[in-house]
């Protein structure tokens, strides 16, 4: 092997470890829906979590990634201590399935359909259709699915490219020697785990190692305990997300680590009796690329069946390692480390602008009840629930902000942008929640009283204010575009229903029916409903919008008070309904 072999082969591996990483961000947005269905199915049944945990591995092609992404769950509060344990065992077993994606550029045979199957034969194919899709498509789930093949197919040209280069290493005494002393179990396990540590990811060392095996220096006694460290240097990714964490998600870092250690120690013991005490022959045979896959498999299948039903004792192991102390806790809303995740980490950010939005209405529902039956445990309620919506609204605003700068799908990207919009007038609602407050309180405070006239009407319009309140949640958590489309008309009718009451008011107090003061709070009172269903009538606007995939907010209204019949007739049954007495 010259220096020119050298730099072709940390060409390869460059290349190698673009498209693996390439291809696990383009497979996790292109099925960003069915994670999000994966994850919404999760029990605490161990073989739903530990099938849940292969599907998502099998998916983004990482282990690392879902253990970080477990990591971040826990975190949050999505996912309990004990889910998260089935989760990491499924993950390890579904990073085996790149290892026999690479096994295929092992395949020797003269047969015209078995050479189909090597990657030299159909990764040109892949490349073409790869970038047919990824340059002139204008959809961008075809653009995923571009950008998906073009870099498996830069993974096989670079894993070609590497096992191309290393093939003059076995003539090289010292790199012989090398794997000769790696049949020192110990050692294996060590090479294995600085390796996979460095690079983190358990899939691309066993990559590199299969790339290795072709140069036929690599025996089954020096690859299996490789392939057992690689595994426990995979445990790197996870241990260093779970750095300024809450206590159960580093248990959860904890568990992936002592899970492949335990999974080592007594495998490793196993196969060091088994090569003791019988002298395989097969041990020590070159290791072929297929060969590697299956220890691969095996090990990981065997460790899971194993630990898989102790998932309990991994639990109460964690606690003893990552004690609990008297310091109380708070879960992290929204953790960065979802954002490996995108299509995960908006499904969260979707979750706390729900939130948002039940404290937002609970917020303003709670002010018209205060209008009536004043209390302080109400008013300290009400002012709770404003400054937590602030308090949403910042978090939702900057994580948002840091979501639409990765790479998402056209509708992730949409949906983003909704809630973005979103969050802003929800945070108005709660303001407008307590502005209502304020003024029932100054009512109180100085012995006000509406007349009984105005306490009706009053009535009449907090009764569609509540109902506008009602769609908007309801729309909003759900996405329903039919619910939504509702709010407007009952928006207008809202419009309507404050002038009507302005101008009677006035009337009243020219006839000195009602005072000025009563008619200055009244008059606060009416803009801060009407504003209240503005805001109202932008959210179930960005509704409409997302699932329209229109950005355009003004469009959407206009479109909705003009072009439908439905519209009108909404809102004429909204207006017999909330009539005026």
């Amino acid at each position: 092997m010259d220096f020119f072999d050298f730099l072709k082969m940390i060409g390869g591996l460059c290349l190698f470890l673009f498209g693996m990483n390439l291809m696990g961000q383009g497979l996790e947005r292109r099925a960003g829906g069915s994670l999000r269905v994966l994850l919404g199915k999760l029990t605490d049944r161990p073989l739903t979590g530990f099938l849940t945990g292969l599907g998502v591995t099998a998916i983004i092609q990482s282990s690392s990634a879902t253990t970080v992404m477990v990591v971040g769950f826990v975190n949050s509060g999505l996912m309990t201590l004990r889910q998260a344990i089935n989760v990491i065992m499924g993950a390890n077993v579904g990073t085996t399935v790149t290892a026999w994606l690479l096994s295929l550029g092992g395949i020797q045979a003269d047969n015209f359909f078995v050479q189909l199957l090597k990657p030299s034969s159909f990764t040109p194919v892949l490349a073409l259709i790869g970038t047919v899709y990824f340059m002139f498509s204008k959809d961008t789930r075809r653009k995923d699915t571009g950008l998906i093949l073009l870099s498996f197919t830069t993974l096989m040209f670079g894993m070609e490219t590497m096992s191309g280069a290393v093939s003059g290493l076995k003539s090289v005494p010292a790199f012989t020697n090398l794997f000769v002393a790696f049949k020192n179990p110990i050692l294996g396990v060590l090479a294995g785990a600085l390796l996979t540590g460095v690079i983190q990811s358990s899939s691309a060392s066993v990559g590199i190692l299969q790339a290795l095996a072709t140069t036929g220096a690599v025996s089954y006694a020096a690859a299996i305990p490789i392939i057992m460290g690689q595994n426990i240097g995979t445990c790197v990714t996870a241990m260093l997300a779970s750095v300024g964490t809450n206590k159960n998600a580093r248990r959860a870092a904890v568990v992936h680590l002592m899970f492949n250690i335990i999974g080592v120690v007594v495998l490793l013991a196993v196969f060091s009796i088994v090569r003791a005490a019988a002298h395989p022959a097969i041990l020590d045979e070159s290791a072929t690329m297929s060969g590697i896959a299956v220890c691969h498999s095996l090990f990981n299948v065997l460790c899971t069946a194993m630990l898989l039903p102790a998932g309990g004792l991994l639990e109460r192991l964690a606690f003893r390692v990552v004690p609990d102390d008297a310091k109380k806790e708070t879960l992290s809303e929204l953790d960065e480390r979802l954002l490996a995740a995108p299509s995960l980490a908006l499904q969260q950010s979707r979750a706390v602008a729900s939130q948002m939005a039940r404290r937002a209405v609970r917020a303003l529902n709670g002010a018209l009840d205060a209008l009536t039956a004043y209390t302080p445990e109400l008013a300290a309620q009400i002012r709770e629930d404003e400054t937590l919506c602030d308090h949403d609204e910042d978090i939702l605003g900057t994580y948002l902000v840091k979501l639409s700068a990765c790479k998402l799908g056209q509708a992730q990207s949409e949906e983003a942008a909704g809630l973005l919009k979103s969050i802003g007038d929800l945070e108005r609602i709660s303001d407008h929640a307590v502005n209502v407050l304020e003024s029932a309180e100054e009512l109180r405070q100085k012995k006000l009283s509406f007349s009984p006239a105005a306490q009706a009407e009053l009535a009449v319009l907090a009764a569609a204010v509540r109902k506008i309140l009602t769609l908007t949640e309801e729309s909003f958590e759900a996405a329903d575009v039919a619910k939504a489309a509702q709010v407007e008309p009952l928006e207008q009718v809202i419009d309507l229903l404050k002038e009507q009451m302005r101008t009677r008011h006035i009337l009243r107090m020219q006839q000195g029916v009602c005072g000025i003061e009563t008619g200055f709070v009244l008059c606060d009172l009416l803009t801060d409903l009407e504003r209240t269903s503005d805001h109202c009538s932008n959210i179930a606007g960005c509704t409409i919008d997302t699932a329209q995939h229109n950005l355009n907010l003004h469009e959407t209204l206009q479109a909705v008070k003009l072009g439908d019949e439905g519209f009108r007739r909404a809102m004429h049954e909204y207006a017999m309904e909330y009539k005026l007495p």
